[in-house]
């Protein structure tokens, strides 16, 4: 069983993203018809997060950092065309989506690289030297003995 780090703001910062969205759809005018599934995990040398976004043209995918947050929009198009328009069932979802994630303090926001391959992005975000962990040795004690003048004698 994997050991996570609980970070007792991640349920706000998700709740606050959702009313975002809310707040976006509502004035835009826009609904929001997807979200893609998004992974997140910590290495010792950057954040890194992976969002499946299948389908998608690279020029497609807009990425934002701004006051420590990192922003993914982008739009899917349905496109396909079918003979007489008659299709028996459409499950894939279409439109524009965006996420917004909070970024943890210490990292690197000018040096964030991307990369696209086979429907899946990665976007990495190194850390600071002061936020890498470090390792601190443990050295023994030292024993000091103390002596009395009664005991010199």
């Amino acid at each position: 069983m994997a050991i996570i780090r609980w970070d007792p703001f991640r349920e706000m910062t998700t709740l606050q993203n959702h009313v975002n969205r809310l707040a976006d759809s509502l004035w835009s005018g826009r609904q929001e018809s997807w979200v893609p599934a998004v992974d997140v995990f910590d290495t010792k040398d950057a954040v890194v997060l992976k969002a499946e976004l299948p389908g998608m043209k690279i020029d497609d995918i807009q990425i934002e950092v701004d006051d420590n947050v990192l922003t993914l929009k982008g739009e899917r198009s349905f496109e396909e065309k079918v003979d007489e328009e008659r299709y028996y069932r459409v499950e894939r979802r279409y439109g524009s989506f965006q996420r917004s994630l909070a970024l943890p303090q210490g990292v690197k926001a000018d040096d964030i690289e991307a990369t696209y391959e086979d429907g899946v992005l990665q976007v990495t975000v190194p850390k600071s030297e002061a936020e890498k962990p470090r390792r601190i040795e443990v050295h023994p004690a030292q024993k000091t003995v103390e002596t009395t003048a009664a005991s010199q004698s």
